[in-house]
């Protein structure tokens, strides 16, 4: 069997640490984890890119309110800023209402093109949003970028938790270390009485977590705009995605030694 190319180390010399943010399935909030760990980690003072890889389905522009197309300077592709992060997405170069009708050569090029051609700088975190699932994009990326690692959004579902498994193996087969697993959707919290209520079952991202071995990085409430990273029940979810930041700080670091 062919060996996977070997990723090229100088695609981003200036990068830091790039960190894929991907779900076994759509539909666990994978997007709105991954802004709102981009804007924890720009808190803590780090300077950090965001990446939308979800060539079909780009909801970076819509969640970080970004419209404005990307300039170009020198040739290469200018990051919208927004909030102080630097954004990328194929949302900001198409029109809103127009589907990206492409095969899987043209998504790989495409991915290729927002890594080599895109005029990122120096950062700390470059935060890739992938598409759900094991498709082309997350294995372009993985066999192109030199990945530090993969953080794993999941909810606690039984068909959600078996989808996890077959996207940490695929990084597996292609070398990847899987920084740790976000649980989201855990609980929704009872505005009125401020009990929690488990709707989509209990610690089925904690019990993967320890029987595979990985960090779980930690755990969120179900909250209807949680890309506002606003309040669910009068408590900030701020601090939550700040916890789970310095998780991502520290487990990376570790992976460096």
């Amino acid at each position: 069997m062919p060996q996977p190319p070997t990723p090229n180390r100088q695609l981003l010399p200036d990068v830091d640490h790039v960190l894929a943010v991907a779900s076994g399935k759509g539909g666990v909030g994978k997007s709105t984890v991954c802004i709102n760990l981009a804007r924890a980690l720009a808190r803590s003072g780090a300077r950090v890119g965001l990446l939308d890889a979800d060539i079909y389905g780009p909801s970076l522009p819509l969640l970080m309110g970004v419209r404005e197309a990307p300039e170009i300077a020198n040739e290469r592709i200018l990051p919208v800023e927004a909030e102080g992060i630097a954004v990328m997405s194929i949302g900001l170069l198409t029109e809103a209402e127009t589907p990206v009708v492409w095969r899987g050569p043209l998504l790989a090029q495409a991915v290729q093109q927002f890594v080599s051609q895109v005029a990122w700088g120096a950062l700390d975190y470059l935060l890739v949003d992938l598409p759900p699932g094991t498709g082309d994009i997350p294995l372009t990326l993985s066999q192109q970028v030199a990945l530090t690692g993969a953080v794993i959004v999941t909810t606690p579902q039984s068909v959600a938790i078996e989808d996890v498994e077959r996207g940490i193996a695929m990084f597996a087969k292609v070398e990847v270390e899987v920084v740790g697993l976000v649980e989201n959707m855990s609980y929704f919290l009872c505005p009125h009485c401020a009990e929690r209520h488990p709707v989509f079952g209990e610690s089925g991202g904690r019990e993967m977590a320890q029987r595979l071995d990985l960090p779980l990085l930690g755990t969120l409430p179900l909250v209807p705009e949680l890309e506002t990273a606003a309040t669910a029940a009068g408590v900030s979810l701020t601090g939550s995605f700040d916890a789970i930041a310095s998780r991502v700080i520290s487990e990376v670091a570790g992976l460096e030694d």
